[in-house]
């Protein structure tokens, strides 16, 4: 389990215990016991407990695939999205809950998310006034972060439904996987159509609810608890150095390609020479930051995911694999495929995989 202070290790992302409470919730509604999921992935009522808490994406995601192999119930994350409470997002589903309206409600849950989840390769956000809510799932898919887009979708929408006393929110759906042939209860549990294979993760509110009022509207308790939520903010990112703020930039851009100096600097709102005298008091530079960035991905691809070296290639921006081969055994000494090999069979000595 990692505390906040961990946070930057996790390259991939983390999330709050919070959200693993949910899942335990939705394991034992399906009828099992969680002792030996809690046993395995070695939690525990403390660690669960615990406000600062986080788990790495990838390790969330595992569990969530134990959790279906547990329960046999491929859907998990609409029962996660049903057993969802404002209090489950942390004070950022209590500044939502006590927001004016629905619309306002989502929209501030969604703004302050980075207090309780953090994905290095983008951000959710909202459009349209608050009506339409988009989700930035890790890519490549797979059926270890199935669940995840489902559960998110599922407790936004869950939320709203909260929110505005209301069960018919959600206009429309759209999933950027594949069917894996659930649609038909997928539609019945959104109140509306969904789409695979989409462009976005997303959910659309109907027309009118935005503006329906919130059942938790309090005006001065909203007011106080946005400044808590943008002071919790300000420490999250006041610790950040230079070197920080550009390893953050650069992850979701890692995309088939490196992305320049010129084009960081311009994120940061800076010129290129300044950002690398900021970049040189620290004593680093904007490639060592690039090569560090990729080998702490790289590990984390391989050890925690499933994806393919070429795909690990493409998502760290290399030109090639053969070029992600090179730069992984002058990282590690050894290749990619070998090291993945191993991490597996240790992880199978320990009884964690």
């Amino acid at each position: 389990m990692e505390s906040t202070s961990a946070r930057r290790r996790n390259s991939l992302g983390d999330i709050s215990v919070l959200y693993v409470s949910v899942l335990m919730r939705a394991v034992a509604a399906e009828g099992k016991k969680t002792d030996s999921l809690m046993e395995r992935f070695r939690l525990n009522d403390e660690s669960l407990a615990s406000p600062d808490a986080r788990i790495s994406i990838p390790r969330f995601m595992r569990l969530g695939q134990a959790a279906i192999e547990l329960t046999g119930q491929p859907a998990i994350g609409l029962t996660m999205g049903s057993l969802s409470r404002p209090v489950d997002a942390g004070i950022a589903g209590l500044a939502g809950h006590s927001a004016a309206t629905a619309g306002e409600a989502l929209t501030t849950l969604i703004r302050y998310s980075l207090l309780t989840s953090h994905n290095s390769r983008g951000a959710s956000h909202t459009s349209h006034n608050g009506r339409q809510a988009h989700f930035y799932s890790i890519r490549p898919y797979n059926v270890f972060n199935f669940f995840v887009v489902d559960s998110v979708l599922a407790a936004w929408t869950q939320f709203v439904r909260t929110i505005s006393g209301q069960q018919a929110v959600v206009e429309r759906v759209t999933i950027e996987y594949p069917s894996i042939g659930l649609d038909e209860q997928f539609e019945d549990w959104f109140g509306c159509p969904v789409t695979f294979g989409a462009e976005s993760n997303g959910i659309t509110l109907a027309p009118d609810v935005p503006r329906l009022p919130s059942t938790g509207a309090q005006s001065a308790v909203h007011a106080a608890l946005i400044r808590q939520c943008d002071d919790a903010l300000r420490k999250i990112r006041q610790g950040w150095t230079t070197g920080d703020k550009v390893r953050d930039l650069l992850t979701p851009l890692l995309q088939g390609e490196t992305p320049s100096l010129e084009t960081i600097a311009t994120r940061l709102g800076t010129t290129p020479w300044t950002l690398q005298r900021q970049l040189a008091e620290e004593q680093t530079g904007f490639r060592d930051l690039v090569d560090e960035t990729r080998k702490d991905l790289a590990t984390d691809y391989i050890r925690e995911t499933r994806t393919s070296l070429a795909e690990i290639a493409w998502l760290l921006g290399f030109a090639n694999p053969a070029a992600f081969h090179k730069a992984y055994k002058r990282w590690f000494g050894i290749s990619p495929g070998e090291h993945r090999k191993q991490f597996y069979e240790e992880q199978k000595i320990k009884g964690i995989r």
